[in-house]
């Protein structure tokens, strides 16, 4: 047999195998469950949302310091949370002169930072909701692995958002609900990381929620602390 019929046999070879892995990866029933059920409760919870109101508290630090501490009202209009600004601390630079050149600074640091901070909070939103439709297009390009242990079931998903990033969802395998979220991605250059941590509970109706959102802007050291309270039936 010569060398190109060789090379024409181990890529057919090749290519058979990777077919069967793909197959195989989606006739994983255990993986189908996992997926049908989180859809199924991704859809029910922002219904039970809707009729809830909440506080959310946001902390913006920069290099471990904070700089800000907002306060909102927030609620679900037409399937998107609407957010109420009803409080506002910013850090005191002292009095005086000094004080007041030294306030400058910071309100020009945070100006620059701000643009910033929302970049990373946005892209933190695309994943501490999942979709449903990008999770099914995540099984069919196989890039979801299933690791159960510890009590827990993780879905381990790559280059959901964005090419090269990673996505581990912790389910509870007994409510079938969420429990943490973590996430290693970027914005627009991947040495721009950003890494998001999210952690859900559960109201005494069965609501599933985020209750903190930390969210890390490594490049710049800024960091958006979400904790969400107080939820109360309209």
């Amino acid at each position: 047999m010569s060398s190109k019929t060789n090379n024409i046999v181990r890529t057919a070879l090749a290519a058979c195998v990777l077919l069967c892995c793909v197959v195989a990866f989606g006739q994983n029933p255990q993986l189908e469950e996992k997926l049908m059920a989180l859809k199924q409760n991704q859809a029910a919870n922002k219904q039970k949302l809707a009729q809830y109101t909440w506080t959310e508290t946001e902390t913006i630090s920069i290099k471990g310091s904070v700089k800000d501490t907002k306060t909102y009202q927030v609620q679900m209009v037409n399937g998107q949370q609407q957010k109420t600004e009803t409080n506002n601390q910013q850090a005191s630079s002292g009095g005086g002169r000094q004080g007041r050149v030294k306030e400058r600074v910071v309100e020009k640091k945070k100006s620059e930072f701000q643009e910033y901070g929302e970049q990373i909070g946005a892209l933190a939103k695309q994943y501490t909701t999942p979709d449903p439709e990008r999770l099914m297009q995540a099984k069919q390009a196989g890039t979801i692995s299933l690791q159960p242990g510890g009590g827990a079931v993780a879905l381990v998903i790559k280059n959901y958002v964005k090419p090269g990033d990673s996505v581990t969802l912790t389910i509870d395998p007994q409510s079938k609900q969420l429990q943490s979220i973590n996430v290693s991605s970027y914005l627009s250059d991947p040495k721009d990381a950003v890494t998001i941590s999210a952690q859900f509970g559960q109201l005494p109706d069965g609501t599933n929620h985020v209750t903190t959102t930390m969210v890390d802007g490594v490049s710049k050291q800024l960091t958006v602390n979400d904790v969400n309270s107080n939820y109360q039936k309209m």
